[in-house]
């Protein structure tokens, strides 16, 4: 597959550089190469982007700036010099992170680790969602395989998502309700509010207007929804 790359950096140098790593590597494709986030914004707005090699030290919006303001945001690679910006880099879910100056083995090796990450979603969106038996999600700089059976229950929260897991600590990777919603098998999974989509199995009991999920949990069942989940209780019922 290729990846549509997009370079970001108000220094000329570190710019030319990078556009020269993505243009000699076979798999990426060097849609842009622009000095300031606002001609990114509008290469972005016409352009598909998959990646987004960005430095984070920039006059006018530094990086890290810039990517909070991205709608369907590509994936991103941050470019630095100053290894004290990585723990923000890991806040906003980027696939990696090159310390200035850059040579092309780490630039290779962060790009590779990019083409993994897209080869193991594509791969993964191809399956048909109702005989997945896992997923692929990206949280915390790794992909993590989850069992679709050990979730309990999905929280979105703005830009992140926060899958609980019957196994472990839940994993928050930077996706939509609605995209993750479309890859989960409809017969075993169900969006009840906005903000929350529910595994019909780990139901323990429905009060009023509220799902009990297994641990105690409490998860509201919208208006919007309503109807909905109704059908699903009553084609479940005994008598």
């Amino acid at each position: 597959m290729i990846i549509k790359c997009l370079a970001l950096d108000d220094e000329p140098l570190a710019l030319s550089k990078m556009a020269s790593y993505i243009s000699k590597t076979p798999f990426l494709e060097l849609t842009g190469a622009c000095r300031s986030a606002y001609e990114a914004g509008e290469i972005i707005s016409k352009t598909k982007a998959d990646l987004i090699f960005i430095d984070i030290n920039m006059p006018d919006m530094n990086g890290l700036d810039f990517v909070r303001t991205l709608h369907n945001r590509p994936q991103i690679i941050f470019t630095t010099a100053f290894s004290e910006y990585a723990i923000e880099g890991f806040k906003l879910d980027a696939l990696d992170y090159l310390l200035k100056p850059i040579g092309y083995p780490e630039f290779l090796k962060a790009a590779n680790k990019a083409r993994s990450y897209f080869e193991t979603v594509v791969q993964d969106q191809k399956k048909d969602p109702e005989t997945k038996a896992y997923l692929f999600v990206k949280s915390d700089y790794k992909i993590a395989r989850v069992a679709v059976n050990d979730i309990i229950y999905i929280e979105g929260m703005r830009e992140y998502v926060r899958i609980h897991l019957n196994s472990g600590k839940p994993l928050m990777p930077l996706m939509t309700l609605r995209v993750l919603e479309e890859q989960l098998p409809a017969d075993r999974f169900m969006r009840v509010h906005r903000s929350y989509i529910v595994n019909l199995e780990k139901i323990i009991s429905v009060e009023h207007n509220r799902i009990v999920i297994e641990g105690k949990v409490y998860i509201p069942v919208s208006e919007q929804y309503k109807e909905t989940f109704q059908k699903f209780l009553i084609s479940h019922s005994l008598g």
